[in-house]
């Protein structure tokens, strides 16, 4: 999927699901330097509001290696 510049920029990454989450972060800066990415445990709240420069990346926090556990999207 895609947004903004005409459709050139990425706004999700389904392909991180599962994956550690320190690669998955570098991947999204190489997509997107441009936005902010937050590494959070999964289900910590999170305040309501979209940010066009901010993509969270939520992790399992209860299995090793801290695969991510949602799909990042920009929000």
């Amino acid at each position: 999927m895609s947004g903004g510049n005409n459709g050139s920029e990425k706004v999700e990454w389904p392909e991180l699901l599962g994956v550690p989450a320190t690669p998955a972060v570098s991947k999204i800066r190489r997509d997107r330097p441009d936005v902010n990415v937050v590494v959070l445990p999964d289900q910590t709240p999170v305040p309501i509001g979209f940010n066009s420069k901010r993509v969270r990346v939520f992790y399992d926090s209860q299995q090793p290696g801290a695969l991510v556990a949602n799909i990042p999207m920009v929000g």
